[in-house]
């Protein structure tokens, strides 16, 4: 028999700190935290105090670190997923694996009811109850920002003061931020300004390009069948790696990301994003196919990426087409092995180098000295072929009088 808990996602944050209080407030119910440690550094000390003292029966939290980027991260790197030409859907991923947990623990619990913390205006709300109804599509869900009269951020302090809960979030530092392993967000505030130009107090991750090191850096990422494994030649795993990126990158102010975005329900929205780790990983990602991947393929996967971008932004990762692209990835990873030097220097990234055993670049077919494998005359027939469509359309119109349209001198 199902009983009277409510199972919700916890991050400690603002939002779901007032929310376990109103629960058993409007529904007379006991509350069940769960919160997945993808990696919110110590946002997460003393969260399962904090919950149990705004009144949760219980707080779970499960490092879920790293089946985060093996799970969720490293598909859509490989998949070269970008939203709105610059996020890297760094929230985006994160959701998923959240709300498989809760769902879990749920079932765990024999609870039927989940709640989650997200407001009616923005994406995640959508991340988290498309995750449910994948996984667990008998059990409701309450979302009180859909529900109570707490209208902004500030209602919400004002809630929180009331209650003796307390949070770090000030009327007069009201950011909201989501934090994980591969970035962190920065929305809200006078970010709601797009004209406005964040101060460095903002920033969390990465240094102002001004105040990087004045000497470059070179780092070598490998990777093999597309995934990360090692950097400067160190075999390291995902966690470690990627923490060691993002330190990297953002000693150097690489990875910042100012956008004004589509989200799901139809509206622009701006957000501050750093990703230094990621950055890096995308942009070496990339090289690395370039140099073993032939055009068509290139092509296909370009196709693919906005597409498997989409689909990440709109949660709808529990879905036979993530699978069905996933399958098609795969195949094209088969030898995105090798490895690509980046240079780092005050917030710029270029590529110095990169190098594959599937390399299909060949010297002795693109040098310009002489050559035994390419007889250059062999390109006139090619032309003529190739340009075959040109030279019958071109008659046609001239038999029927019809101008080519090219100026005459």
């Amino acid at each position: 028999m199902p009983n009277n808990n409510v199972v919700l996602a916890y991050s400690g944050g603002l939002d779901t700190s007032i929310i376990v209080p109103w629960l058993k407030e409007k529904y007379g119910v006991e509350v069940v935290c769960v919160a997945a440690d993808v990696g919110q550094g110590d946002e997460l000390d003393g969260l399962v105090a904090k919950a149990l003292a705004s009144g949760a029966k219980e707080c779970y939290v499960e490092d879920m670190r790293e089946e985060f980027l093996t799970g969720f991260v490293w598909p859509t790197l490989r998949a070269g997923a970008i939203y709105n030409r610059k996020y890297l859907l760094g929230t985006s991923m994160a959701r998923p694996i959240i709300a498989r947990r809760q769902v879990e623990v749920a079932k765990q619990v024999g609870s039927e009811l989940l709640a989650h913390g997200c407001t009616g205006k923005g994406n995640d709300q959508v991340r988290f109850e498309l995750t449910y109804a994948a996984l667990a599509p008998e059990m409701k869900v309450i979302a009180p920002w859909r529900e109570w009269d707490i209208r902004s951020r500030e209602d919400a302090i004002e809630y929180a003061a009331k209650h003796d809960i307390k949070v770090t979030a000030t009327k007069e530092k009201i950011f909201s931020r989501d934090r994980n392993l591969w970035h962190i967000s920065h929305e809200g505030g006078p970010l709601e300004d797009p004209n406005w130009e964040p101060t460095e107090d903002l920033f969390l991750l990465t240094r102002s390009p001004e105040d990087a090191p004045n000497q470059a850096e070179y780092v070598t990422i490998t990777f093999e069948a597309g995934y990360p494994v090692a950097l400067d030649g160190e075999p390291l795993g995902p966690v470690a790696l990627l923490e060691r990126l993002n330190e990297i990158g953002g000693q150097h102010g690489v990875g910042r990301i100012d956008l004004v975005e589509d989200r799901l329900v139809g509206m622009k929205s701006r957000g501050v994003y750093e990703t230094p780790g990621g950055t890096l990983l995308y942009a070496a990602h990339s090289e690395l196919e370039q140099l073993v991947l032939d055009r068509r393929t290139l092509a296909l996967k370009d196709l693919i990426a906005p597409r498997y971008a989409d689909l990440v932004y709109e949660g709808r990762w529990w879905t036979l087409e993530r699978e069905s692209m996933d399958a098609l990835i795969d195949k094209t990873q088969q030898r995105v092995t090798g490895d690509v030097r980046l240079k780092l220097y005050k917030g710029s990234l270029t590529v110095a180098g990169r190098t594959s055993p599937y390399s299909i670049y060949d010297e002795r077919f693109v040098t310009f000295g002489e050559d035994d494998v390419y007889d250059q005359a062999d390109a006139g027939g090619f032309i003529r072929l190739y340009g075959l469509p040109l030279r019958v359309a071109a008659l046609r119109d001239r038999e029927a009088g019809i101008a080519s349209g090219v100026a005459a001198d």
